[in-house]
């Protein structure tokens, strides 16, 4: 992008869980991961803003996917604020937005 001096757009997929953590939900070490992401991304951000280069993070809660086949919906949707699960469309849509 730099090379090209054209801007463009990073998109990093990331949860909730990292700003938002949920009692009981056993996921330090992943958020570790995670929230090195966040961090790394708004320094980014920061950095390459003059070049035009955006930097964007989708942070979805529960997404609706094979991994929660066999989780009760209702419980999961008490997880979230909006009391919703996301779908897959929900977060490419998102995605696409940014880009």
């Amino acid at each position: 992008m730099l090379a090209q001096k054209s801007g463009g757009s990073i998109v990093c997929i990331t949860t909730s869980l990292v700003e938002n953590p949920i009692a009981g939900v056993s996921v330090s070490l992943p958020m570790i991961t995670k929230g090195g992401l966040e961090a790394g991304l708004r320094n980014l951000a920061s950095e390459y803003a003059k070049e035009q280069i955006r930097f964007n993070a989708v942070a979805p809660g529960i997404v609706d996917t094979p991994l929660h086949v066999n989780d009760p919906k209702d419980f999961l949707k008490t997880l979230s604020p909006m009391g919703t699960i996301a779908t897959v469309d929900d977060i490419a849509s998102a995605v696409i937005y940014l880009t």
